[in-house]
């Protein structure tokens, strides 16, 4: 698909969100907590482009939501609150990147998941300064001096949420069609020719593993933003798991993906919860077989395939 075809269903996308905010007002909520996970998910998609999946993404999400979390005490401005807890969720995933871009598959995967379970702990265990489980409840946060409260606060957190996907969802398209993009997928086929070529496979990984880690910031940042309230459980190893599932749902094949993934993987889990409210797990594992087994691709994957199609 051309990249004006991907940039015509991004803002019909975009109008539909705020169509459906409109129209159905507790869907804001939804799909702002959507379009936050569709923007972690984001990051992973550059890393899949690698052939490398974390299972530990939830570590800069959580790093982020608390951010802001603490970061509101002092200054309850929310646009210097969500680039500051991006920049530190960037700053984190470099120094972890520098250690974890020397593994591959399995073990770039579960090393993100030990080092999130281990920011997890630490948020459990100091109890005294994180509240532990409890988690902590965000004060009063403002936009340009107002208060970021009721229906307009609603709308405006949706509005940043959006203005982020497009312009990260720009970003990475344009991304993964330079040759970095072009050296993310050397790395998946065949490393060893990219070092032939001078370029260092190691530094490409990392790039884009900071990418991510600053988009999963955005995402913690939102969400904390979002709900008001900020736990542990965002750094656990389900959320990864969320976040992973809303990539396969999704699919890889464009910048698009992870945004409709995580909208089917909220909604689904919303309707299943109202319906089947001691069974909603099975039905989201349900969806998945039926994505693995009927749409590899995922639901980009049947939106491409009926475009050639037609």
């Amino acid at each position: 698909m051309t990249r004006r075809s991907e940039t015509l269903l991004a803002l019909a996308g975009a109008v539909l969100i705020l169509v459906l905010a409109f129209a159905v007002p507790w869907l804001r909520f939804v799909l702002t907590i959507a379009l936050a996970k569709g923007l972690a998910v984001l990051g992973i998609l550059l890393l899949l482009r690698a052939g490398q999946v974390s299972f530990g993404h939830a570590l800069y999400l959580a790093l982020a939501a608390y951010t802001v979390a603490f970061g509101a005490m002092a200054v309850p401005e929310a646009l210097l609150l969500l680039p500051l807890a991006a920049v530190l969720a960037g700053l984190l995933g470099l120094l972890i990147g520098l250690f974890v871009v020397r593994y591959r598959e399995i073990f770039f995967g579960m090393l993100n998941l030990a080092l999130s379970m281990v920011f997890y702990s630490v948020l459990e265990k100091f109890y005294a300064l994180t509240h532990g489980a409890d988690g902590i409840r965000l004060p009063p946060v403002t936009v340009l001096g107002r208060p970021l409260a009721g229906e307009a606060g609603e709308w405006t957190v949706l509005g940043i949420a959006l203005a982020l996907a497009l312009a990260c969802g720009g970003l990475v398209r344009v991304a993964l069609a330079s040759p970095l993009g072009e050296a993310l997928a050397g790395i998946k086929t065949r490393e060893t020719r990219l070092d032939f070529m001078g370029v260092s496979p190691k530094r490409v990984l990392l790039a884009a593993y900071v990418a991510s880690a600053v988009m999963a910031g955005f995402a913690g940042a939102i969400i904390a933003l979002t709900t008001r309230h900020v736990t542990p459980a965002l750094s656990y190893w389900t959320t990864s798991g969320e976040l992973v599932f809303i990539a396969i749902l999704g699919g890889a094949g464009s910048v698009l993906g992870p945004f409709l993934g995580a909208a089917a993987y909220e909604l689904t889990r919303v309707y299943a919860a109202a319906t089947f409210a001691n069974a909603w797990q099975l039905v989201l594992g349900l969806v998945l077989l039926g994505v693995i087994v009927f749409a590899p691709g995922g639901i980009w994957g049947m939106i491409a395939r009926r475009r050639r199609a037609a």
